[in-house]
């Protein structure tokens, strides 16, 4: 054994728990719950209370999913800690553009319920068919999705600053768009990874 053994096992030591401690994962299970909180909110009683279709692919990824967790989990304990964090969605911005996004709802929902408008996979909403839409209301519901769009880019952007990780924008995104599809009320169409509408 050499004599510089102890101290690069130190060096190697200091080494794993350097890139443990740099390593700030996002926490996705809170990111769902605090996207489920805002969009109830929006939704109001239109929200479906659960979706409960799930794939035989969607479970077999989920138990894919905690069994690579757990084995992080194992080899590196203090990430857990940063999967077990609340995502701050109290903050000023983000009340603001939620009530912003409550008030608009009731105009929105006509055009949702009648399949005009479906919510995009990006996280936004979309016109999907404007024939669907009497020709003097059209200007009118562009502009609605439009003001919709922008507040629901801002309340990403708000929410990854205001919780001091803008780098998790585009993962705020995708969890929005993944559970505004799944609190979609019946009827209502919802885009698919693809890019292909359907009816839910």
């Amino acid at each position: 054994m050499s004599r510089y053994f102890p101290l690069q096992l130190a060096v190697i030591t200091l080494a794993l728990s350097a890139c443990v401690t740099i390593n700030v994962y996002f926490p996705a299970a809170a990111a769902e719950k605090a996207a489920d909180k805002i969009i109830e909110d929006v939704l109001g009683d239109a929200a479906a209370k659960s979706d409960k279709r799930t794939s035989v692919s969607d479970g077999a990824s989920k138990v894919l999913l905690a069994a690579a967790g757990g084995v992080l989990d194992l080899l590196v304990p203090a990430a857990n800690a940063q999967s077990q964090a609340d995502l701050n969605i109290a903050t000023p911005a983000v009340r603001q553009l939620t009530q912003s996004m409550e008030a608009r709802f009731p105009q929105l929902k006509k055009y949702l319920d009648s399949g005009a408008v479906g919510f995009a996979r990006d996280g936004l909403v979309e016109v999907r068919d404007q024939n669907l839409i009497p020709l003097p209301e059209r200007n009118a519901v562009r502009k609605l999705v439009a003001d919709e769009n922008a507040d629901r880019a801002n309340l990403y952007r708000e929410i990854a600053s205001g919780n001091g990780h803008p780098e998790w924008e585009s993962d705020i995104r995708s969890t929005f768009a993944l559970r505004w599809a799944s609190k979609a009320a019946a009827g209502w169409y919802v885009q698919d990874s693809s890019g292909a509408w359907k009816q839910k």
